[in-house]
């Protein structure tokens, strides 16, 4: 496979933050057949898909993706792109089920998809199998030691990905994004990210909250980068049975995120608010990613203040104010569930800080 254009695709999350930017890069520049998104609609939304869900080529299945019904989806399709997962927070609070989501399920995937005779599986992993980087950049071959039961989980995921090559021969490509954000990502809940929940506290005049000292670092890429990477990825007959980070490879710390955030927002003079450092909290990623341009010449195209500007814009253009969304998030320590804090001890409140 050369090109996706005229391919029957199902894409697993495509209803999530980086899902729906796949599917919009599908569909616009791909020109693919069909895609058929695979969402239980938990950490995705309707809302995301909207601008397509009235093209006769792209069709919903709501259903886990642990159900019979995601696994029938995958009969007759040419291509699976698998990012439907639960993420880092929910694995502290439920581990079983985040195991059972982003390890299990994947494995019942793969089995289905070899018998549906799926010609190309892009498995889409994390940089939380690495844990914190022992050394940077972080190449394919950094040792994996995972600080979060999501990160073990999605390490299981893609080792089930690469026993299905090497025993099956299936046309596998396990791919590593490192940090992505963009238009449609998550403020609230135990889904929330960082950058989006900043610029919400930050649009209300909230000060930033970092868990710790703000000298952890992140490899951030905006996700139109991240959905281009992955289609191109999934045209790269060179890649199947690879295992590939890809990322900016420009590393950013929380503190300095904090500080473009609050300069992007019109608030040059709002300094964050320390708070302790989190459980499992990944210190330090970046990301080596020459293997993936060696293999396709992908780049990234978006600077990131560039593209934190073009989120800020995003979010201000929301039907529910800012102060609507603040409601929604979750500022909190992780806790795993029945902790005596867990019902929110350490919770921050929505409309103020800790004196």
């Amino acid at each position: 496979m050369t090109s996706l254009t005229g391919a029957r695709v199902v894409v697993t999350g495509g209803a999530g933050f980086i899902g729906s930017h796949l599917v919009d890069e599908l569909v616009e520049r791909r020109r693919v057949a069909q895609v058929t998104v695979v969402d239980s609609l938990v950490n995705g939304s309707r809302e995301n898909l909207s601008a397509r869900l009235a093209d006769p080529r792209v069709r919903l299945v709501e259903a886990d993706i642990r159900s019979d019904a995601a696994l029938r989806a995958l009969d007759g399709a040419d291509v699976l792109f698998h990012l439907a997962c639960l993420g880092v927070r929910h694995s502290l609070h439920d581990p079983m089920t985040n195991h059972e989501v982003n390890a299990t399920a994947t494995l019942a995937l793969l089995e289905r998809a070899r018998a549906a005779g799926v010609r190309r599986i892009v498995h889409v992993s994390s940089s939380e199998v690495f844990g914190t980087a022992q050394r940077v950049p972080m190449d394919e071959r950094h040792p994996t030691w995972p600080e979060t039961v999501y990160g073990a989980a999605k390490l299981a995921g893609e080792a089930y990905a690469r026993a299905a090559f090497r025993t099956h021969g299936q046309p596998v490509i396990v791919v590593r994004p490192f940090n992505t954000y963009g238009p449609r990502s998550h403020f609230e809940g135990d889904s929330g990210e960082v950058l989006p929940r900043t610029i919400v506290r930050n649009l209300c005049g909230l000060p930033a909250l970092i868990y710790g000292d703000g000298r952890q670092s992140r490899d951030f890429m905006h996700v139109t980068d991240t959905a281009r990477g992955l289609a191109t990825l999934a045209e790269c007959d060179d890649a199947i049975g690879r295992t590939v980070n890809f990322g900016s490879g420009r590393e950013v710390t929380i503190a300095a995120l904090a500080e473009t955030v609050a300069r992007l927002t019109g608030r040059p003079g709002l300094a964050p608010v320390h708070l302790e450092p989190r459980p499992g909290d990944v210190r330090r990623l970046l990301v080596d990613a020459r293997l993936m341009h060696r293999l396709t010449g992908f780049s990234p195209a978006m600077p990131f203040d560039a593209g934190v500007a073009d989120l800020v814009t995003w979010f201000r253009g929301r039907p529910r104010t800012p102060q609507q969304m603040l409601a929604r998030i979750e500022d909190r320590n992780w806790e795993p569930a029945g902790s005596e804090d867990a019902a929110g001890a350490d919770r921050v409140s929505g409309v103020g800080v800790p004196a």
